[in-house]
């Protein structure tokens, strides 16, 4: 079968012929995968920018983090799944046995593996799965909006570690696939105000004004602060939420936070940040990273996307075959698409 693969710590990728999976191995299921989601952290590996190092030992490994599909053989001793089930991935593979582990804290398992990173991925047909990793979709989903979960889970796991409340006034920065979830989560809690900031990023705004969202700035070449020159006339922002891994942008960030405000970053940034600490201690602003959510908020996200899938499906502009798969990698890193799925 083809699979798209990282091969070599440099830029590029290569659609090559890979043995089809065999028999499930005991607790794991083998997965037809449906549907492919192209994100930020696809994109870096392709690039291969800073921060990706870790891949260089798994090579050959096959991409893909945000896929569904049914399962299509179960491993011995698998009881909660069954031949044709669909399913989400949760792309956070934990070893089981270190301490943590062992201490029902897996999230803070010391040898996880990412599915799409470090082992292989659902930029294929088929894929070796933890069981444990499937979470159950509703059988008349479509499979393309399940494709959608684990992202969403980021964006709700951000606007959560941000406290969004009924009545915030939110900003997010950056109109990618997490910032667009973002919006709509921290719509979903009643934020009283959703503005929304992108750089040269017309259709994904258009994304986010098709969803509902009428306050969407584009910066062109002014600074955050002009652009957000009649907001910020109503004071600072609540809340800020990161999601353009763009180091300059932080501090731009922390600028139009309010006194004891939070920003999230949930951006992956290619080298350190600077911030004025001076004026972040005198502020007494926090600043807190998102990245993955825990397993309880999946299901929630499940719901959510069950209950406005079509809402949601704004967010998928083009579909693309695997057979050109780097085409739709060069659309998403030339911000001429919003989420590019890969279908099998």
């Amino acid at each position: 079968m083809k699979a798209l693969q990282k091969t070599q710590p440099v830029f590029g990728l290569e659609l090559r012929d890979v043995p089809r999976p065999a028999s499930p191995a005991p607790g794991e299921v083998i997965v037809e995968v449906l549907a492919t989601g192209i994100c930020g952290t696809d994109l870096h590996i392709y690039e291969w920018t800073a921060g990706y190092e870790v891949m260089t030992k798994a090579m050959p490994v096959t991409l893909g983090h945000e896929f569904s599909g049914t399962i299509a053989a179960v491993g011995a001793g698998v009881q909660s799944l069954r031949v044709g089930a669909l399913v989400a991935i949760r792309p956070s593979v934990v070893c089981g046995r270190c301490p943590a582990c062992l201490a029902g804290n897996s999230d803070a398992c010391k040898n996880r593996k990412g599915i799409g990173v470090t082992r292989d991925g659902g930029l294929a047909k088929r894929v070796h799965v933890p069981a444990e990793n499937c979470v159950l979709a509703p059988a008349g989903l479509d499979a393309d909006i399940v494709a959608l979960t684990e992202p969403m889970t980021v964006s709700a796991e951000a606007v959560a570690t941000g406290e969004v409340r009924q009545g915030d006034r939110v900003l997010v920065l950056g109109p990618g696939n997490i910032g667009q979830g973002v919006a709509l989560f921290a719509r979903e809690v009643g934020a009283a105000q959703v503005v929304i900031v992108g750089k040269d990023d017309v259709l994904r705004l258009d994304v986010l004004r098709r969803m509902g969202f009428s306050e969407t700035v584009d910066l062109g070449e002014r600074t955050l602060p002009d652009a957000l020159a009649t907001y910020l006339e109503q004071g600072k922002f609540d809340v800020v939420i990161e999601a353009t891994g763009v180091p300059a942008v932080v501090q731009q960030g922390l600028d139009v936070l309010r006194k004891r405000g939070i920003l999230v970053v949930c951006g992956i940034h290619p080298k350190p940040v600077s911030v004025n600490l001076t004026r972040l201690v005198r502020d007494q602003q926090q600043i807190r990273g998102s990245y993955r959510a825990p397993l309880a908020t999946w299901g929630r996200v499940i719901d959510f996307l069950s209950t406005h899938a079509d809402l949601v499906r704004h967010t998928i502009s083009h579909k693309v075959p695997l057979e050109r798969a780097l085409d739709g990698f060069e659309l998403a890193r030339n911000k001429a698409a919003s989420k590019v799925l890969i279908v099998p």
